[in-house]
Formats: C-alpha cells, structure tokens, sequence
C-alpha cells in the first residue's frame, strides 16, 4: 500500500487519481449495458427481448447486495487504515469476502427454489417464460461471483489500487461484450447466451480480482479463521452497507413509480422520459464516480486524524464537484436537442424529451452536494446521517414530491418532481452537516 497518496502531496492529485479510474469503469459499464442491449435486440424476437429485459431488476437485486458488505466493509476498511490497525483490517477483508460469498449461494438457492413466483412477480408472462427463465437460471447460478465481485472492486480503491479496480471491470466488460454475439446469435442460444456472457465476464473479472488481492494485497486476508470482527464492526458495515443497497432498490422503484403515473398521459411520453432518464444518467455518473472517488482518502485520513489534510480535500472536492454539477447543466441546456434526437425522430416528441432534458438537468449541481455530503458521511462512518442522505433523494423525499407534484401539478409536476426532490434534499443535506456533521468530522475548526 502506497500511504504517501495518502499523505503527502498535492490532495488533488491524490482526489483525481483515486477518482478518474473509478470514473472511467463507470463509464465502460454503461457502454456495456448499451452494447448487451443491441446484440439482444438485434434478434428482433420481441419475447426474448421482453424476457430479458423484465430480469432487468435481477441485476439492482445481486447489486444490493454485493454493496451491503462492499461499500460498507470499504469505508471501515479505509478507516482501520488511516488507524493502522492491520488485524483489523485482515479480519474486516475477510469477514466482507467469504460473507458475500455465502450471501450470493443463499440468493442462488433462493432464485431456484422460488423462480417461478419471482418471475411472476417480475411481470413475465406464459410468451416470455421460456427465455426469461433461460436468462434467469444462469444469473442464478452467477449469484456468488456477481456479489462477491463488488467487495474487491471496492477493497482495491480503498488502498490505492484504483487502476486495478478498473481494469478487472474492463476485462469482464469485454469479454461479456465480445461473448454476446458469439453466445446469442452465431451459436443460437438466445437468452441462455446472454446471461452466460454475463457471468464468464464476472469470472474473468473475479479471478484478476483476487490474483491481485493474493499477490499485491498483503494486508488484506481470505484466511476463514481470520473472519472475526467485533459487533461494533459488524454494526459500521451493515450500518454503511444496508442503506446502500436500499440506495440501489429505491432508484428502480423510483423510475417504476414515474412511469405510472406518466402512463395516462400517453406512451409518448413514457418513451421520452425514458430515453431522457438514460441521457441525464450519464452525468449522474460523472457526479457519482467523482463522489466516491475520494471515499479512501476521506475514510484514510478521518481514521488517522489527519484533520488538516481532510479539511483541504473536502473543500476542493465539494467546489470541484459544484462545478462540475454547474458545467453539465450548461452542456445539458445547449446541446439537448442533438441529444434527443440521437434517440428520436418524431418532432413532437423531440420537443417533448428536450423540455423533460433540461428540467431534469436543471438541478444537477444538488445533485452534486447531494451526493457528496452523502459519501463524507458514509466515508467518516457517519450511519445516521448516511441513512438519512442515501434514501432521500431518489427515495422517500422523491416519492413524496412525485405523489403531491402530480396531484397538485398532473404532467408537469411529474417532470419536476426530481429536481424538486433534489433541491430538498439538497436543504437537508446542508442542515445536516450544519447541524452535526462538520463538528464531528472537525470539532476544533470551522472548515467549509
């Protein structure tokens, strides 16, 4: 572990170097959400695609739960680190691991067992059984790699190792990308071809994961008998990890719950809310990797007390993602016609997603302090006001404002409800750390 990126140097370099690699896995992963989408689509079998995409929540699920013990065994990590505790961290390091692990065969056995109710309950029906159940098995089956994936991921960037991150989701990436038309089309397997193209993407990225994690990662363990943690440890895990897996199941629910209440207004309108929600997705992306791409600096210095150092970050990093929320609107306002018409063709329902584009926009600067206040909780072990950040904004504030707004408001109090949520959300995050926070993260100074 290199503790001078920590330590000295220049925070901003420290920021970016940590924040860039996690970034730009982010950014593959949405390019290989694309691509999967295209090769199934390219089969024109509207049952196949419909099996396929209704396992789409599948995926937030085996997500869910790989961040419960990734992101919350992360952030103590980081801060163990920053105590130099070294058991510590071999013990939290191993506890994460082999926790996940048996988390994921539990999935795997409860996906089996209950397939049929689950798929029903995911909205297949007797025409897409077959190929929902074919893509569905082998996620299954995938459901211990796809969990424990997430913890090396975010083990790695919590010491430094944020290239090795990257690059383990780069070559899952690939291979998934190059296997989707081989598995689906050329051999004909249809459903079964995709999901399989999935997890052999996850193996491969596994497998460089832990040939990483075993040989550079010393201070990491996969010993069993080194799985011992104390309650309060367990407590700052699932305390982090719980409210991020909730986190990643509100904002399905959130975008469930806009689509209903768009429906009586037309399917136009639908489709551009859903072409305008992936468009706007992108820069919460950018506004999310920067985000965490400090969350190992943070955690680091917190646990070690370097109070000096952490003021500096934490003010470079709130301008810098201010800016950037603030850059992204601009790019959003004037370039949102050639946007939507990237995915329409139809005047009428240009115009209407180019509206829906900029009001969405409108509000990512929130969104940035948002989710910043967000991670400097999470980083520093903050639960409470974790819990309270991480399921306000696409959670209980959005949902509220989405059931008055459309009351109040029909159409365009749907289409607002978003940037209205973040803008509340935005209030509580700055009372918050008004309020508690700042003098927990600096009881002796004043900083922003």
């Amino acid at each position: 572990m290199n503790e001078e990126i920590f330590e000295q140097g220049s925070v901003s370099k420290a920021y970016f170097t940590f924040s860039i690699p996690l970034v730009t896995g982010f950014i593959i992963t949405m390019l290989y959400n694309i691509a999967d989408t295209y090769f199934i689509a390219r089969t024109q079998d509207v049952n196949l695609i419909a099996g396929v995409s209704l396992c789409a929540p599948v995926f937030t699920l085996l997500m869910a739960f790989g961040n419960i013990y990734a992101q919350g065994g992360c952030t103590l990590v980081s801060r163990l680190l920053g105590q130099k505790d070294a058991q510590a961290v071999r013990h939290c390091s191993s506890f994460s691991a082999y926790i996940a692990i048996l988390t994921g065969v539990a999935v795997c056995a409860v996906m089996l067992l209950f397939s049929r109710p689950i798929l029903a309950l995911l909205g297949v029906n007797a025409s897409s059984f077959t190929y929902a159940y074919d893509y569905y098995k082998w996620l299954a089956l995938g459901a211990p790699l796809i969990v424990f994936n997430f913890v090396p991921s975010n083990f790695l960037r919590s010491v430094g190792k944020s290239k090795e991150s990257m690059i383990g989701s780069v070559a899952g990436t690939v291979v998934n990308i190059v296997l989707d038309p081989i598995l689906i089309s050329v051999l004909g397997w249809g459903a079964s071809g995709a999901a399989i193209a999935t997890v052999m993407g996850y193996v491969v990225t596994v497998l460089y994961y832990l040939y990483i994690w075993l040989r550079f990662c010393p201070m990491f363990s996969l010993r069993p008998g080194e799985m011992r943690i104390s309650g309060a440890q367990v407590g700052q895990i699932f305390g982090i990890g719980i409210p991020a897996a909730i986190t990643n199941l509100t904002q399905s629910f959130s975008i469930v719950m806009t689509n209903q209440l768009l429906l009586p207004y037309g399917n136009d309108k639908i489709a551009a809310m859903g072409v305008v929600l992936k468009v706007i997705m992108v820069a919460v992306l950018f506004i999310v990797g920067f985000s965490f791409g400090g969350q190992p600096i943070i955690g680091y210095l917190y646990g070690a007390g370097n109070r000096k150092r952490l003021s500096e970050l934490v003010s470079f990093t709130f301008r810098f993602l201010c800016g950037l929320g603030l850059a992204l609107t601009a790019v959003f306002f004037v370039f949102a016609p050639g946007m939507i018409r990237l995915f329409l063709k139809d005047a009428a329902l240009v115009d209407t997603g180019v509206m829906m584009l900029k009001v969405q926009s409108a509000s990512l600067v929130l969104v940035a302090v948002v989710m910043f206040m967000t991670i400097l909780a999470q980083s520093t072990g903050q639960v409470l006001y974790f819990l309270i950040l991480s399921v306000s904004r696409q959670g209980v504030v959005f949902l509220v404002v989405l059931f008055i707004a459309s009351r109040l408001a029909g159409y365009y109090g749907v289409i607002a409800a978003q940037p209205v949520a973040d803008l509340i959300t935005a209030i509580m995050a700055a009372a918050l750390y008004a309020g508690g926070l700042r003098r927990k993260l600096f009881p002796d100074q004043s900083e922003l």
